[in-house]
């Protein structure tokens, strides 16, 4: 592993996961920090890996917006305890083009495209009943109508480590850690 490409690695591991028929394998935990420095994490689905990163989708006004509106870093945590590995990914964050936004936001089932429209993600809300009248001012929009809202879209966490953790008897785990420098990357094996 020390002499893998990280990506090609990250690859080959996701698509093992996969073949397992997990149903969560693009899961993982986002965290960030707020400006204040008090640390945050969610579980958001991988939609892409390209250019370095791995690509998501949110609410630019959701609470992991606000935090990388401020502070454009960010951890991602993949964890798949039934092969007994985890990747962990550190990087900066940034925002994908328009038009990347708006082709995802339209091979979204439809139903998702109008909870985009209709929730201001992380905001209070007096009750339900607010939230399903929000939600179905959002479904009388009809359907060849339906735009994304320009506070909804994609994130590319741009990958500058990579750690890849195999699960090992007496915990002897393995642990390679990749560091992407000015010439590429560099790896070295981590005790356990």
């Amino acid at each position: 592993m020390l002499h893998a490409d990280p990506w090609d690695l990250f690859g080959s591991w996701l698509a093992e996961y996969r073949a397992t028929g997990a149903s969560d394998a693009t899961a993982f935990a986002l965290s960030t920090a707020a400006s204040n420095g008090q640390p945050d994490a969610r579980i958001v689905l991988l939609k892409a890996v390209w250019d370095g990163g791995l690509v998501f989708y949110t609410n630019y006004d959701s609470k992991k917006g606000q935090d990388l509106a401020s502070n454009p870093n960010a951890h991602a945590l993949f964890f798949w305890p039934a092969m007994e590995r985890q990747i962990r990914i550190a990087g900066s964050v940034e925002k994908v083009d328009a038009a990347t936004s708006d082709a995802y936001f339209h091979s979204r089932p439809i139903g998702s495209q109008r909870g985009a429209i209709a929730s201001a993600q992380s905001q209070p809300i007096s009750g339900r009943p607010a939230l399903e009248r929000q939600f179905d001012a959002a479904e009388a929009i009809p359907e060849a109508e339906l735009q994304r809202p320009p506070h909804w879209g994609g994130y590319v966490l741009r990958a500058e480590r990579m750690e890849f953790w195999q699960g090992r008897p007496s915990r002897m785990h393995d642990r390679i850690a990749f560091t992407h420098t000015e010439s590429g990357w560099s790896a070295l094996r981590l005790q356990p």
